[in-house]
């Protein structure tokens, strides 16, 4: 997905002896996805990174349904979901399918005796609020305010934050997360018309070698499960690597947003994409500029897709009583669109100061049970005259 990168000391070429100082040789390894068919790394470790000293009980972490079906509008609270010390235990699903979880947190401190890799999912972590760093093996990820996180499944990280005041919307995808199919050139670059381009990606940077022996625990997560191995060498005892499957950052500021004479639909605002689920990112932008244009959207049906919005700051002009960290579900099948009075209103307007990440699944979203303790009652009803 992301372009050809190489941080540290590699080999001249891949899958021969690379030695280390006292002759001994370093431990070359393939981080490949799909198999051996598509993007990959080559990774060069002090010690194999395949030594488990021992394990530990599985732990269930699958997310607890409480609706599987409904056909109605929702909406919920994201910010009463409550702090928790933990990273991980902080981590609250909230809407899932078999596609993708969508998941809210408010970590208060990082990671500092464990690593953490899902085996299954790539990750994406939006930060809304809250500063720090990713370590993985691939180097340094410092983040902050807007960032995507994209961590590529099977990638080890711990993470540390800055202080405890930290709130994150985080998309477990099934499916590679990739960049529009659209905005790509059939050699992989990122295209003209493209709302950003490979400057605004960050790849990993600080490249730390920990050529540690000792006990190292990596929680795996798999089918839902939790599992710790305990490791003989520190995971981040990488010297050097290179390839095009790797974690980044892309900021939601750095999206340059494409308007119109008229109001353009919700794929000009695509930012990532699976073949299960689009990501999109509403910026900050000038509104259309016919002179009789309608800026608040349209009324809509989302035949084949569910529509999830999660409000991060600004003013929303098609919704009234938003607030930060709210997240709406539109299932797919019935009509939606803005709040009574807000067409009105719209018009005239010169631009729209709203940030919100939008996802929309190909197949229906699940509750769970914390969803419905956040839920607003009667949003449902929220079109009335």
């Amino acid at each position: 997905m992301a372009h050809y990168y190489t941080l540290g000391k590699i080999p001249h070429k891949r899958h021969t002896q690379f030695r280390k100082p006292d002759g001994s040789l370093y431990s070359e390894q393939l981080f490949s996805t799909e198999g051996f068919s598509d993007d990959y790394s080559l990774l060069y470790h002090c010690h194999p990174p395949t030594q488990i000293i021992r394990t530990e009980p599985q732990v269930d972490v699958s997310p607890r349904i409480a609706e599987e079906k409904m056909l109605q509008h929702r909406s919920f609270e994201g910010f009463r979901i409550k702090p928790a010390k933990d990273f991980l235990e902080s981590r609250v699903p909230v809407l899932v399918n078999n596609d993708c979880h969508i998941v809210l947190a408010a970590p208060q401190q990082g990671m500092w005796d464990y690593f953490y890799k899902n085996t299954d999912a790539d990750e994406l972590i939006f930060i809304h609020e809250g500063s720090g760093i990713v370590h993985t093996q691939y180097g340094e990820l410092p983040f902050g305010y807007g960032d995507y996180i994209i961590l590529p499944r099977g990638t080890i990280y711990q993470v540390s934050f800055n202080d405890e005041n930290n709130r994150l919307f985080i998309v477990e995808s099934f499916t590679p997360l990739r960049f529009p199919k659209r905005y790509m050139s059939r050699f992989g670059q990122l295209m003209e018309h493209a709302p950003y381009c490979e400057r605004d990606i960050r790849p990993p940077q600080d490249l730390q070698t920990l050529d540690e022996k000792g006990d190292f625990m990596i929680k795996a997560k798999k089918k839902g499960m939790l599992y710790g191995l305990h490791y003989g060498t520190h995971p981040f005892d990488v010297v050097g690597w290179d390839g095009c499957c790797y974690p980044y950052i892309f900021s939601i500021h750095d999206f340059e947003p494409i308007t119109g004479r008229v109001h353009q639909p919700p794929p000009v605002h695509q930012t990532f994409e699976t073949s299960a689920f689009v990501v999109c990112s509403f910026v900050p932008r000038l509104f259309d500029y016919h002179p009789l244009a309608i800026p608040a959207p349209y009324n809509h049906s989302n035949i084949d897709s569910d529509e999830v919005i999660y409000y991060v700051d600004g003013d929303f002009m098609s919704r009234k009583h938003v607030t930060r960290g709210m997240i709406t579900l539109h299932p797919a099948g019935i009509p939606h669109g803005p709040h009574p009075g807000a067409v009105e209103k719209s018009i005239g307007a010169r631009e729209t100061k709203e940030l919100a990440v939008m996802v929309d699944t190909f197949r229906p979203l699940m509750l769970t049970q914390q969803a419905l303790d956040i839920e607003n009652d009667n949003y449902v009803m929220s079109w009335a005259e």
